[in-house]
């Protein structure tokens, strides 16, 4: 008989984080390989190579491959002949493993966990509790799967509740557009179908495990059902055009993953879960003697080319530019930026706005006018780092303070992840400002661009208080420009035309 010690489990738990924090699987690494190989339009292949490279740059030197550490989601299945050597409940055990992990002092994680959702929202300050799900099966082992997921790709889940003669394909092709880009694709899509509303975002959740093996099926054709609206569905997103950071391109899903469960005669239950460019999962099994030994990945699957800035890119100094000077800039150039540049979040956001309607003024020392505004909020720096990681977040949540920010404090330009809605397009037309975006997914590639930062206002705001960063050559794409017009729209239109084409 098995007896399982706790803090070997917790050991494990903790390890486990970490280590997807800086390794991506080797099945992943070698999707968007494949994807970058295929890629036909320069800037969805340059957002791809800076993934890859920031992957590389991630797994050599341990630190996050996100800014965004995620909320941990764990699947525990344990034998039912299983004896614990504990005092603590797995859900107990579990959280204790997150504590130790995102406070380990060598690679700290990001804290994004706030509870009392529907009131103060206040940060745990060490990203627990998780969200465990255990079940028993037969047996004396004890399997682990774990998962720790940004908000990025977890606010896009959906769930429909179809009638039986409903189409699954219509649905999820009707679903996947109005994701956005805020995902940050290329990544996998994990589909749940059957059983009742939370069975389906569970299996669909589950499914985001397996791994990715969608090329494979379609050389030997699909066996079965399923594995035939995989390929379905794999084959009709990515003609939808939408591509790399939803910029346009070739590749929007790497793989399609599908489970299913028996269902009500009356109901048709669909989930939709998908996965980011972090793609932060593991499954192991607990050894009885001791914490489980977790395998670095093959360090040879990562392309041996690493990203560097295109000859084209476009050299910007913050300090010196003038408002008059973005209506040259053009959609889709590639930009390097130096200069100072303030962070923003949804939290800062909103401590500015009630300063406006309260007629009150802003922080010592702080001035918007003229400035570029960062959506960030960066892991905490180690050694002799200035930040962490810190890649962007999604802008469109955002977008209800683009007026308050360009008319009332006079910022000029925006950097964060994904598209732009229409009201944020329409402000910037009017002020005749510009959107860049840094690519999600690339947020150690971006942290080096980083020279130094200093806390400018709302200290207590933890990560989200604003900071001014100084960069030097900052990679960006400009997305938005003084006419209002969107890459992301004009990107997708242009690609989905293309595959209607052949």
């Amino acid at each position: 008989m098995k007896i399982l010690k706790k803090n070997n489990f917790i050991e494990s738990i903790a390890n486990a984080l970490q280590y997807i924090s800086y390794y991506h699987s080797e099945d992943f690494i070698l999707a968007m390989r494949r994807a970058f190989e295929v890629e036909k339009s320069p800037v969805a292949k340059d957002a791809i190579s800076q993934v890859l490279t920031n992957s590389k740059l991630s797994a050599f030197n341990n630190r996050p491959i996100c800014q965004d550490t995620g909320i941990v989601t764990v699947f525990v299945k344990q034998g039912m002949d299983l004896k614990w050597d504990s005092d603590k409940t797995i859900e107990e055990m579990v959280n204790q493993g997150v504590r130790n992990a995102y406070l380990d002092k060598g690679n700290p994680l990001r804290a994004s966990i706030v509870k009392d959702p529907i009131s103060d929202r206040l940060n745990t300050k060490d990203n627990s509790p998780a969200v465990v799900h255990i079940s028993l099966v037969p047996g004396d082992n004890l399997d682990i799967s774990i998962a720790a997921k940004g908000a990025g790709s977890e606010n896009k889940a959906s769930l429909g509740m179809l009638n039986p003669s409903d189409s699954i394909v219509d649905f999820i092709l009707d679903e996947i557009p109005k994701m956005g880009a805020g995902w940050c694709p290329p990544g996998v899509l994990g589909v749940g179908i059957g059983g009742t509303a939370e069975k389906a975002m569970l299996m669909a959740k589950e499914s985001l495990f397996e791994s990715i093996n969608i090329q494979e099926i379609i050389q030997k054709g699909p066996s079965n059902v399923i594995e035939n609206l995989r390929i379905e569905l794999y084959e009709k997103i990515n003609q939808l055009g939408i591509g790399a950071q939803g910029l346009g391109g070739m590749t929007t899903v790497l793989d399609v993953k599908i489970r299913d469960y028996p269902t009500h005669a009356a109901s048709l239950p669909v989930a939709i879960i998908p996965n980011c460019a972090a793609n932060r999962h593991i499954h192991f099994r607990m050894p009885p003697e001791g914490p489980a030994k977790l395998n670095p990945p093959n360090l040879e699957v990562w392309p041996k080319d690493e990203w560097s800035p295109k000859e084209t890119a476009l050299r910007i100094n913050l300090n010196t530019l003038q408002k008059k000077d973005l209506e040259k800039f053009k959609l889709g150039d590639s930009f390097l930026l130096s200069g100072k540049i303030l962070t923003a979040r949804d939290a800062a956001h909103k401590k500015l706005k009630e300063l406006v309607d309260n007629n009150q003024p802003l922080p010592d020392g702080l001035d918007l006018k003229n400035r570029f505004i960062y959506y960030v909020g960066p892991v905490d720096p180690v050694g002799n780092e200035v930040v962490g990681p810190a890649g962007p977040t999604t802008s469109t949540r955002m977008d209800k303070y683009s007026s308050l920010m360009l008319e009332d404090y006079g910022v000029i330009g925006m950097i964060g992840k994904a598209e732009r809605g229409k009201e944020a397009l329409e402000s910037i037309k009017k002020n005749k400002a510009v959107y860049f975006i840094a690519i999600g997914g690339a947020a150690y590639l971006i942290s080096q661009a980083i020279k130094s930062s200093k806390l400018v206002a709302f200290p207590e705001l933890g990560m989200e208080g604003m900071h001014e960063f100084e960069v030097k050559d900052m990679p960006v794409t400009l997305a938005a420009n003084t006419e209002g017009d969107s890459l992301h729209e004009e990107g997708v239109k242009k690609w989905s035309k293309l595959f209607k084409k052949d």
